[in-house]
């Protein structure tokens, strides 16, 4: 399943099923991401925000924070349309894997899989695990690993 058949917003416990897939929207990181996240988490590392200096480094030219394409990751999720509006609360994250640096003006986009769920009738929903997979252009995995969230049930 893509997000692209859904005809409402949000999904129900009841109807997140193993295996099921959704794939996100792209976006693409520009320096204002950068600057932004550099001014809100005050991590101004030289890797984010000094070209020349980046230049001389591993990867010969700036990187996005880490954290930043984490951060945007949630946001593409959301974009999907299956957890709007039904998301009690985000439990975990596990496993997380910085697989390949995200450089400013990659466009990443999210492959998700649901790959387990836990009925929890007392907080009238259920847990759902969320398998993750943060591809570039090219398709190559840049961040992966696991999310747990609670997800409302139908309303009765």
């Amino acid at each position: 399943m893509t997000s692209d058949f859904l005809t409402r917003r949000g999904l129900y416990f009841e109807e997140f099923e193993t295996g099921q897939k959704i794939t996100s929207p792209g976006r693409t990181v520009t320096e204002a991401d950068v600057v932004t996240f550099a001014g809100l988490s005050g991590d101004f590392n030289q890797i984010h925000t000094d070209a020349e200096y980046s230049r001389q480094g591993l990867f010969g030219q700036r990187v996005a924070h880490g954290l930043l394409g984490l951060s945007i990751t949630s946001g593409l999720a959301l974009r999907t349309g299956v957890l709007e509006g039904t998301v009690i609360a985000f439990r975990e994250i596990n496993n997380w894997k910085f697989v390949k640096p995200v450089f400013l003006g990659d466009t990443i986009h999210v492959e998700m899989e649901v790959t387990e769920k836990r009925a929890m009738p007392r907080l009238g929903g259920g847990m759902v695990t969320i398998e993750m997979d943060v591809k570039k252009q090219d398709g190559e995995t840049v961040m992966k690993g696991s999310w747990t969230v609670l997800v409302m049930s139908a309303p009765k």
